[in-house]
C-alpha cells in the first residue's frame, strides 16, 4: 500500500488528484500550509513518520508569476527552500518524491520542442526559483524521485486562463489575446492521472526529469479561440503581440515540451489538448 502525502492539495493539480483518489488503491494524505509546514524539516519528518508516508507528490508552489518579480523572498521560500526540505526528508526516510516544475525554466528561444536535457535559462524570478528548486532536489538526490516539468496548467478548480476567458467572453464583445507565445496547455486532471499511474513504476538511483503537457501545439490566441468556440460565446478574439500586453515577468515565446521520454518510460498515453478542454468545459457546465 502506498501512503501518499500530497502537498499544496487545494491547488489545481492537488484538487484534481483528490478527485481521482478513489480510483486508486493508495492511502492519501491531502495537506496544505494549515496542517504541514513544508519549509520546516522537522514538521515534514514528524508528519511522514506518524503517517508511514512512502511517497510525496509536491504540488505546492508559488505560481504568481508577475508578483514573484517583487516578492522574491516568498517565491524562493516555496519554490526552492521547501523543495530542499522535502528532498532531504525523502532521502533520509527513503520516500519517493514527485516534484512539479515548469516550462519557465527555459528562455523560450528554441525552435523545436524542448527535451529534458536542454539548456535551462529562466527569464523571470518565478522561473529562476523553480529551477533553483530543481537544482536543490537533484543535488540532494533522493532515491526513486522525479521532477515533472509542465506548462500552461488549467483545471476545473482554482483560477486559470480558461476561467478568465469564460468570464471575459461573457462580459466583452472582443478580446486581444497574445498569439506569439507558443506551447501547449496542460489539463491538470490529465497530469494528475499520469502521476498516479506512474508512481508505482518509479525506480531510479538519480533524480530524473520528465516533461508533460497535453499533445498539440498552439498559441494563447488559438487556445482562447477554441474556448469561445466550444462554449459558444460570441466574443471575438483578436491576436496581439506580447509587447502590446506588457507584464512585470518575461514569458517564454516558445515553450513546447517534448514528451517522448515520459511516454516511452512509463507507457503514458497523453490526451490531445482539445479533448482535455472539452472535458473541463463539460465539468464546468460551459460546453455548448
Amino acid at each position: 500500500m502506498l501512503n501518499i502525502l500530497v502537498t499544496g492539495s487545494n491547488g489545481q493539480l492537488g484538487s484534481e488528484i483528490r478527485e481521482l483518489a478513489s480510483n486508486y488503491e493508495y492511502k492519501f494524505f491531502f495537506t496544505d500550509r494549515t496542517n504541514i509546514d513544508i519549509t520546516d524539516k522537522n514538521d515534514i519528518i514528524n508528519f511522514c513518520q506518524t503517517n508511514s508516508i512512502n511517497a510525496i507528490i509536491n504540488c505546492a508552489a508559488y505560481t504568481a508569476v508577475d508578483r514573484a518579480e517583487s516578492d522574491i523572498e516568498n517565491a524562493d521560500l516555496v519554490n526552492r527552500k521547501a523543495v530542499k526540505k522535502l528532498s532531504l526528508v525523502a532521502k533520509e526516510l527513503g520516500i519517493k518524491l514527485v516534484h512539479i516544475s515548469t516550462d519557465y525554466v527555459f528562455d523560450g528561444k528554441n525552435y523545436k520542442p524542448y527535451i529534458e536535457e536542454h539548456q535551462t535559462n529562466p527569464q523571470s524570478i518565478y522561473g529562476k526559483s523553480k529551477l533553483d528548486g530543481e537544482t536543490e532536489m537533484r543535488n540532494i538526490n533522493p532515491l526513486n524521485s522525479i521532477i515533472i516539468r509542465t506548462s500552461w496548467v488549467y483545471s476545473y478548480y482554482g483560477n486559470n486562463f480558461l476561467k478568465t476567458m469564460l468570464r471575459l467572453g461573457k462580459e466583452k464583445e472582443s478580446l486581444g489575446v497574445i498569439y506569439d507565445q507558443v506551447g501547449a496547455p496542460t489539463y491538470a486532471k490529465d497530469l494528475a492521472k499520469a502521476i498516479l499511474d506512474i508512481i508505482p513504476q518509479i525506480s531510479n538511483n538519480k533524480v530524473e526529469i520528465y516533461n508533460y503537457s497535453n499533445e498539440g501545439v498552439l498559441s494563447w490566441y488559438d487556445f482562447a479561440k477554441e474556448i469561445m468556440k466550444m462554449a459558444k460565446l460570441p466574443c471575438k478574439i483578436n491576436p496581439i503581440d506580447t509587447f502590446e500586453y506588457p507584464t512585470p515577468a518575461k514569458r517564454p515565446h516558445f515553450s513546447l515540451l517534448n514528451k517522448s521520454k515520459i511516454k516511452s518510460k512509463f507507457n503514458v498515453v497523453i490526451p490531445y489538448w482539445k479533448d482535455g478542454l472539452d472535458d473541463c468545459l463539460k465539468r464546468l457546465g460551459e460546453r455548448r
